[in-house]
């Protein structure tokens, strides 16, 4: 047999052996293509899915925490699992598997008694993914035109990883809920829901750690417009009269929101 033939097995055998580990169909054709017999390959099957699938609830639970204790241990393995067949890994790290999940559940029909559950893993997601976002340098580049360029010809620059979430769920108060231990700590979720209460998330990383805050309508619409990539007159357009910018600006300098100032 020919290098390129031998090259060409080997990599029809690993891609079978990958279809396998999520789809039991396969498990004839990897036995084709095995040194083993199929007693053996099943048994190695079964061990590794059964790993896997351990693993990909493991990686799940650390992503999602609030999501795991709103439908409890069980069901949220069960969740995992789906998800683990139903999206397979594209990488290595596994700390990046599960971005799929919240679509996921949005269109379980096992899970449409619980609507808000779709918004709280999307925060979820957005605290773990910030937490791993690369470090950006503290020095804000360009902040000196702010003191004399045209709004218009401005754009703002917020740093790597943070994220504004929309909800008609009360979902900073949710997820601040599961967070805290005190005895009347979802007290303040019940009255939001019994108000119809609805939020805007803004997630941005405090030291090492994610931090998670509701903003008001003026300042989610500012920071909504600068995130799609508006110029600074365009944003403050849409923020509106309320919205009051040195206030801003005084916030994202502090909290480190704002990576750069540039000339559109």
């Amino acid at each position: 047999m020919s290098s390129t033939a031998a090259h060409q097995r080997e990599a029809l055998r690993q891609q079978q052996l990958l279809r396998a580990l999520w789809h039991r169909s396969d498990d004839a054709a990897v036995a084709l293509w095995s040194r083993d017999l199929p007693q053996r390959v099943a048994q190695a099957l079964a061990a590794y899915r059964g790993n896997g699938a351990a693993t990909a609830q493991r990686a799940l639970a650390a992503a999602y925490p609030t999501v795991r204790e709103l439908i409890g241990d069980e069901s949220f393995d069960l969740l995992a699992r789906s998800v683990w067949h139903r999206h397979a890994p594209q990488r290595g790290d596994l700390a990046q598997h599960g971005a799929q999940l919240p679509a996921f559940i949005e269109a379980d029909p096992q899970l449409a008694s619980e609507p808000y559950l779709a918004d709280v893993a999307r925060l979820d997601w957005a605290v773990h993914t910030i937490e791993q976002a690369a470090d950006a340098p503290a020095q804000v580049e360009g902040l000196e035109r702010l003191a004399h360029d045209d709004p218009a010809a401005l754009r703002l620059v917020l740093r790597p990883g943070v994220a504004l979430l929309r909800s008609r769920w009360p979902l900073v108060a949710i997820w601040q809920a599961h967070r805290r231990v005190e005895a009347d700590r979802f007290d303040a979720v019940k009255e939001a829901f019994r108000t119809g209460q609805s939020e805007v998330a803004w997630v941005w990383r405090d030291g090492w750690r994610a931090a998670v805050a509701a903003l008001a309508e003026p300042q989610a619409a500012f920071v909504e417009a600068v995130l799609a990539g508006d110029c600074l007159g365009q944003a403050l357009t849409r923020a509106g009269d309320a919205f009051v910018f040195e206030d801003w600006l005084r916030d994202a300098l502090t909290r480190q929101w704002l990576r750069a100032v540039t000339l559109d």
